[in-house]
């Protein structure tokens, strides 16, 4: 396992992404699959990794299979880092947060709490008690009720010396260019929007300059050559990948709620892949929408992988 200095240095070096947790027709956990899908991203040069996320079906995933997701993860990764997904209440995210560093996890991304909306203090007490409970690095996840100020991010950083970064999924950028320039480079600064390419460049002027990409699930080439056109500010090649691939991606998963997560399975299901389906809340896309997406990949030079 890394250090959280290394981790932070680590994550800040390039693109990340989340796989998706593959299930079998029972939506059992698929050991076997997951790890070969895990593999496979690895060597598309990824910073980290991160297991069972948001795009991993955290939410969905009962504490008891987390740690087992980690390890797979762990087993098959190489030496890309793997940052465990934890949340929910506070003695609960604990419980998960030291299984997943059992596991063997390099790093934890703790997600917003279930549905209470809290103040500050609570939000700080929270946060400072899962970062105290582990000894790896630990990213804050800014999103839905879970919405930490810059003093209170400051706070935390000056009182967590494992808490190594912040990652934003609100979108107000004005906020998180305070916490930037307040912050500096005590932490590494995360994109965490839904389909975070169609904001990355104002988020690169803000500070954050590597994200989380969803869609490096299944097309990890594509997602590459749009990052590294960001990097080096190539803005015909980021032009020309948003109007062909993320534009027309993210209308259609904008068709019904939960396809965020719906629409990555998809993706790999195009590939000819199977990751299974998705677990109830959720659901899958349809025949027709699976066409459409197939129609987006394959003009942006998908080409289907080895079946499983």
């Amino acid at each position: 396992m890394m250090n959280p200095i290394e981790l932070k240095k680590a994550v800040g070096s390039g693109l990340l992404s989340f796989p998706v947790t593959h299930f079998d027709d029972q939506l059992k956990f698929d050991e076997a699959k997951y790890r070969r899908h895990v593999e496979w991203l690895a060597g598309y040069d990824a910073a980290a990794l991160f297991a069972a996320g948001g795009t991993g079906e955290f939410f969905s995933l009962n504490p008891s299979e987390i740690p087992q997701v980690v390890r797979a993860a762990k087993a098959s990764a190489g030496k890309t880092p793997i940052i465990s997904g934890t949340g929910y209440g506070t003695s609960l995210a604990i419980e998960i947060a030291v299984a997943a560093e059992k596991a063997g996890a390099d790093g934890l991304l703790l997600l917003p709490p279930y549905l209470m909306f809290a103040e500050q203090a609570g939000l700080i007490a929270h946060v400072k008690a899962v970062c105290q409970s582990v000894g790896i690095g630990v990213i804050v996840y800014n999103r839905d009720n879970a919405i930490l100020s810059a003093e209170s991010i400051a706070r935390l950083a000056e009182e967590c010396p494992n808490l190594i970064g912040f990652k934003d999924g609100v979108g107000d950028v004005d906020k998180v260019i305070e916490i930037t320039t307040l912050l500096g480079d005590r932490l590494v600064y995360v994109g965490g929007m839904p389909t975070h390419e169609v904001y990355a460049q104002a988020y690169f002027a803000a500070g954050v300059t590597t994200y989380s990409s969803a869609v490096f699930n299944f097309v990890p080439a594509l997602a590459q050559r749009f990052y590294g056109a960001l990097r080096t500010g190539d803005q015909s090649t980021v032009d020309e990948i948003l109007k062909s691939f993320f534009f027309p991606f993210v209308a259609l998963r904008n068709r019904k709620r939960g396809y965020a997560v719906s629409i990555i399975k998809a993706g790999l299901r195009v590939l000819g892949q199977d990751p299974g389906p998705v677990r109830p809340p959720l659901t899958d896309l349809t025949p027709e929408e699976l066409g459409l997406l197939e129609k987006i990949v394959q003009a942006n030079g998908g080409t289907r992988i080895a079946a499983e």
